[in-house]
């Protein structure tokens, strides 16, 4: 499906590429970046390695300064992190004596600012694009301009209905968005693929650059993590649940961070009221995992009221909404808002400027004007700077609360596409 699927993100590729000296492709593993590159070097050329290969790996490690130089560019390096920081420091010298744009295009399965073995960041030389697997937009054909249309005309998104039923937004959450998983028919073989996934990663990727003195609490970490989604991280209360100390949880936290297995969603900073609950929300960031890792499937999710439907919703809306922050033409960052009295929103987008829209995630398919309530007093506190409040739902109809706060489905996100590549 990697091969079939056009990534948005492609253009975004190319149109760095062509300005910059080196544009750096993040994102877990197999979520298509070596698909990517691939498709760049068939349509514009230049010369790829992978520092998977053992052969290479062993030439960058061993010559960091020839391996940087060999080959027309651009130079594609696929998991340049295992070069070793010398690696980095030869791409940072090539591009300084050349500075023409276009020279290196590198991908990692780990976040490259964040390894702590490379201590160069290639600051000013370098954009980077964050390839998470693929969206429903891209599953779906749909569109990737919900951000730019909620920021600019948000009354324009209640203009149309949904044919996405319950069901399908289960199937979807079930299935995430790893192009190999969306190939696979068999629940043993997903349940399989996961399974060696967080082996891969965990005893490899994160192995590589970290000392991990109970690995085999990483797996129960993250089941913790998932298990909690959608509530503030309480440190204490995971290292009560994996038996280990404070500082080795926020540790390996941070590990799961960096090989994109998990994301974070800060507070928002406002003087709001000085009643904040100041933890971070953390998510994993593909909803299909986060399913195998709570040991569930579609046939445990279609029972209406399951206890874990709602956090599985919100992390589905949240891995969607990451992914359209790689390609919206409308920059944004995502946060989480939580008084310690109570009033919570889910999301809080900021844009250019300030500007604010608020998102809550429900999973009932008929949710009442009750369900944004705390987007109406965060409209009264921020004044002019409210765009919009979105309650996104299962439902299928959109309707309008007023004062520019609208439950809108979940396929808004997607321009509510259907068909299937």
């Amino acid at each position: 499906m990697a091969e079939l699927v056009p990534r948005m993100a492609q253009e975004l590729l190319d149109e760095l590429v062509s300005a910059l000296r080196v544009v750096i492709v993040n994102g877990p593993r197999q979520s298509g970046k070596t698909t990517l590159l691939k498709k760049y070097q068939n349509a514009h050329g230049g010369t790829y390695r992978t520092l998977d290969n053992r052969q290479d790996q062993e030439a960058a490690v061993a010559d960091p300064a020839a391996f940087a130089a060999e080959g027309s560019p651009p130079r594609l390096i696929d998991e340049v992190h295992r070069g070793g920081d010398w690696l980095v420091r030869a791409i940072k010298i090539a591009v300084d004596e050349d500075p023409r744009p276009g020279q290196f295009i590198l991908s990692g399965s780990s976040r490259f600012l964040a390894v702590p073995s490379l201590s160069e960041s290639l600051a000013g030389r370098a954009a980077f694009v964050d390839l998470w697997p693929l969206s429903m937009a891209e599953q779906t054909g749909g569109t990737s301009d919900f951000i730019t249309r909620v920021f600019r005309d948000p009354a324009s998104l209640g203009s149309q209905e949904s044919a996405w039923t319950r069901e399908d937004y289960v199937r979807a959450i079930c299935a995430g968005g790893y192009p190999e998983v969306l190939s696979l028919t068999s629940r043993i073989a997903r349940r399989a693929w996961f399974d060696g996934y967080l082996t891969t990663v965990i005893n490899r990727d994160i192995s590589d650059f970290a000392e991990i003195g109970k690995i085999r609490a990483i797996p129960q970490l993250l089941s913790m993590v998932t298990a909690r989604s959608g509530t503030p991280v309480v440190i204490t209360d995971l290292a009560r649940s994996v038996e280990l100390d404070r500082a080795t949880v926020r540790t390996y936290l941070t590990y799961l961070d960096t090989v994109f297995l998990t994301a974070k969603v800060p507070f928002w900073s406002t003087n709001l009221t000085s009643r904040l609950s100041k933890s971070p929300k953390v998510f994993v960031t593909d909803s299909g995992l986060a399913t195998h890792l709570l040991g569930l499937a579609e046939t445990d999710l279609s029972q209406v009221g399951h206890p874990a439907f709602g956090n599985l919703t919100e992390t589905f809306v949240f891995t969607e909404l990451l992914k359209l922050r790689t390609v919206s033409e409308t920059s944004f960052t995502i946060y989480q808002f939580r008084e310690r009295e109570g009033r919570e929103v889910d999301f809080v987008l900021e844009g250019p400027g300030g500007a604010v829209v608020g998102i809550e995630v429900k999973s009932s398919t008929s949710p009442g004007t009750d369900s944004a309530k705390h987007l109406r007093w965060l409209q009264t506190k921020l004044g002019d700077r409210f765009i919009a409040g979105v309650v996104l739902h299962l439902g299928t109809r959109a309707s309008s609360f007023g004062d520019s706060i609208y439950a809108l489905p979940v396929s808004a996100l997607w321009g509510h596409a259907t068909s299937q590549r």
